[in-house]
């Protein structure tokens, strides 16, 4: 079920208390293990308290900033409250961009700050998104030019073309006339699946590519690949926090397809 940032950050608070005399001598390290394993087994909010600590003792700490930005996100994505939403995401770009300060030659600030920016652009006015949409396009290559087989900034960025292809003729030229988006003009079906197809290419039972490849196959008339998607998508294995969200998701999606 989701849970918002309030109680999550009063659970946060209650795992503190009740570590709080092992916690405090740990290293950043043993810390950042800790949140690992508490992350690898779906206790995102467990997870975040560790790496909320690392951060604490290490400001600096690339391992730290990203990982405390990713589990922010992950716990927020289905969050119902829209300000609580909203100041998650701003914070975990703020980490993002603090890791890509540290360490601005790796992916994964880069990437979780593409992932920060595409949720905040929910939240602003459709000019804004523009420029977000920009954004998020930039960060994701920025990645990519990090980590050319990052399967997170694969997704990201075929999602982008997807997104973009998306939105109706009208709209997509005045945002590329007007707004100063003439990159939306290079938005294509055939490089929305190409990137969605790679991601789901190295990461095979990831229901998130899963899914996000399925709708695409669906908005570019394969319907049965769609299907495969989907079906696919029940059956992998649980992983992401938020996975009974994303099975849900295709769930619907094969009603929706019909026979």
């Amino acid at each position: 079920m989701p849970v918002g940032m309030k109680s999550i950050f009063a659970g946060a608070f209650a795992v503190t208390l009740m570590w709080g005399g092992a916690m405090s001598a740990q290293s950043v390290d043993e810390l950042l293990a800790a949140g690992d394993r508490e992350y690898a087994a779906r206790r995102a909010p467990a997870a975040l308290v560790h790496y909320e600590r690392a951060l604490k003792t290490d400001p600096d700490n690339y391992s730290a900033l990203w990982r405390t930005s990713r589990t922010i996100i992950d716990i927020s994505e289905f969050d119902t409250n829209a300000e609580r939403r909203k100041a998650a995401f701003t914070r975990a770009g703020e980490l993002a961009r603090e890791a890509i300060a540290a360490e601005p030659k790796r992916a994964e600030g880069h990437f979780h700050l593409s992932r920060a920016l595409g949720r905040q652009a929910l939240s602003v006015s459709a000019r804004q998104r523009t420029q977000y949409a920009l954004d998020v396009r930039q960060t994701a290559l920025d990645a990519l030019a990090c980590d050319a087989d990052h399967p997170g900034a694969l997704h990201v960025l075929g999602r982008w073309h997807a997104e973009v292809m998306r939105l109706n003729g009208i709209t997509r030229m005045i945002a590329k006339t007007f707004m100063g988006g003439k990159v939306f003009g290079e938005a294509s079906w055939k490089e929305a699946i190409r990137l969605l197809e790679r991601a789901n290419a190295i990461e095979p039972d990831r229901t998130v590519h899963q899914v996000a490849l399925g709708q695409v196959y669906r908005d570019a008339g394969q319907k049965a690949k769609a299907r495969v998607m989907f079906e696919a998508a029940l059956q992998s294995p649980l992983y992401d926090i938020n996975d009974e969200e994303y099975k849900a998701e295709a769930a619907r999606e094969l009603r929706d397809l019909g026979n």
